[in-house]
């Protein structure tokens, strides 16, 4: 069975912009597409829309095949050790989605793809989305289709953006990453931005990514449609 590579970044701003960029150069010597996890505000002090630097490298991105996905909209309201979208009643996900949309339309960077910060969303958000033209959710554990409904079970493995990232954990995504990687299941790393200025993060990230092409990994990025295939299969292009 052929196994499935999927990389996200998360929390690029303009005091990561330089790493991620880094770290993304070392995935495209690899052959690996990335998925760029965006968000319209990072905290209280920062706004995509004020950064065009980071846009355009966004924009280029996209351009050269990374997938652009909405990460919420507000960081700064985010609850602590609690993601912006997981306990939202649908009509305020609905207001967060709409302004999130329409500061990436603005932007040229308007998805049709969702990821949760903290990748947890409430049913509220779940029934909010499609009401708001998206087409792709991406969970903590899974990833569905919100036009078929059809839905491929896949843990996120993650450092940092809500995951550890201690030297140990660093080590158990690596281990994580082959053991799914062997038996053909679909890999989903991700990383937070701001962790990839510690060498130890990115090293780590990079073994397993090299762990999963290893073992014969299919490298790819979070798209629309997701076919109906065996979760083995991964996702489909």
């Amino acid at each position: 069975m052929t196994g499935q590579l999927i990389v996200s970044v998360s929390g690029i701003g303009a005091r990561s912009h330089a790493d991620a960029e880094a770290f993304c150069a070392q995935l495209d010597a690899r052959g690996v597409p990335v998925s760029l996890l965006v968000a319209p505000r990072l905290g209280a002090d920062y706004r995509l829309d004020r950064d065009p630097q980071t846009v355009d490298w966004m924009i280029r991105r996209r351009a050269a095949g990374a997938a652009i996905v909405l990460h919420g909209f507000d960081e700064a309201a985010t609850k602590k050790r609690r993601g912006e979208f997981a306990t939202l009643p649908a009509h305020e996900a609905n207001l967060r989605l709409l302004g999130a949309d329409r500061v990436l339309e603005h932007l040229g960077l308007r998805t049709r793809l969702f990821a949760a910060p903290g990748w947890t969303v409430s049913p509220g958000t779940v029934k909010a989305l499609p009401r708001n033209g998206f087409r792709l959710l991406a969970g903590l554990h899974d990833v569905t289709d919100l036009t078929s409904g059809h839905t491929v079970r896949a843990r996120v493995i993650g450092v940092g953006a809500g995951f550890l990232a201690t030297g140990w954990w660093c080590r158990l995504v690596v281990t994580s990453t082959e053991r799914i990687a062997r038996r053909g299941g679909v890999v989903r790393l991700s990383v937070g931005a701001r962790q990839l200025g510690r060498p130890e993060v990115a090293t780590a990230m990079l073994d397993a990514v090299e762990a999963a092409l290893g073992h014969g990994c299919r490298p790819d990025r979070y798209r629309w449609p997701l076919a109906s295939v065996d979760v083995a299969a991964g996702l489909s292009a």
